[in-house]
């Protein structure tokens, strides 16, 4: 089934570079698109991830990160899941450390580190009992402003997306670090694609930019339509195809030939100056 939602990593110049770091650094790499210059499409074990040259005016934070399950199930096996945990670890924290490689009271192993193009990765040694998940989950962490926001947030996604429904739901209880019933973790469904979030209190000082966007991929204008309408909140950010949410997530709402459309330098043009994307004028 082709994935249409799909993260995409702001990169000042690198789009090439990263996704050949990506490729190389994940045991089921692949470059799969690419348009040099502008960007990139990297499949890590069956998951897309794009990478889009945007210059300097962003960056990843861990507002959005990608959780990598480890489920021994995938892996055929703990010991063959927690060698090649730590294998990424060594290889996906030249950007730094943000929580220690060790046992922790959700995973028996878990590190959280930053990548040398700024993206952020949570591994996670899992529980193969559980519900199957997939290798990669995107996953929004609602702190600072955004703090205590992440189940209504995930509530309208869900409302609004196709193919969208909720798995696990877990609360903070009375005496936990956040206050009581803000959202511990959930997972969640659109359009086939796994994601997570979490509420993170208001001590991080950063929230959600276009560092990491969400490209949605659509089908036609009447798709393009009801995910801009359902998605963006702040007119002064939409901008060819981009727009923000009100949490502050920003979308890229694209039709499916999108890095065909670009390709072509006048067609290029026309998107860059539409917000909305309008099909009739391409």
């Amino acid at each position: 089934m082709d994935q249409l939602v799909t993260p995409a990593i702001w990169c000042d110049g690198t789009a090439d570079e990263a996704a050949r770091f990506y490729a190389d650094v994940f045991r089921e790499g692949s470059v799969v698109e690419q348009a040099p210059g502008l960007a990139a499409t990297v499949s890590i074990h069956g998951f897309r991830l794009s990478l889009i040259n945007g210059g300097d005016q962003y960056a990843p934070n861990p507002s959005i990160s990608c959780i990598l399950n480890f489920d021994p199930l995938l892996f055929g096996g703990e010991d063959q899941a927690r060698a090649y945990l730590d294998e990424l670890y060594e290889r996906l924290s030249g950007g730094g450390v943000l929580m220690e490689l060790g046992e922790y009271p959700f995973s028996p192993r878990y590190a959280w580190v930053r990548d040398r193009f700024g993206m952020t990765w949570r591994l996670m040694l899992t529980d193969p009992a559980g519900e199957p998940r997939p290798f990669i989950l995107p996953a929004f962490m609602f702190g600072g402003t955004n703090h205590a926001n992440a189940e209504e947030a995930t509530e309208a996604w869900i409302a609004l997306f196709d193919d969208a429904y909720r798995g696990a739901l877990r609360r903070y209880e009375e005496g936990g670090p956040m206050e009581a019933g803000t959202v511990m973790f959930t997972d969640f469904t659109l359009r086939g694609t796994w994601m997570a979030a979490m509420d993170s209190g208001a001590f991080h000082d950063f929230t959600f930019t276009p560092g990491v966007s969400m490209i949605v991929s659509c089908r036609d204008q009447e798709e393009i339509d009801r995910y801009w309408t359902g998605l963006s909140a702040v007119p002064e950010a939409e901008r060819c195809g981009w727009c923000v949410d009100r949490w502050g997530v920003s979308w890229q709402v694209v039709p499916h030939n999108i890095a065909e459309l670009m390709a072509d330098a006048a067609t290029r043009e026309k998107i860059l100056q539409m917000g909305k994307i309008d099909l009739a004028c391409l």
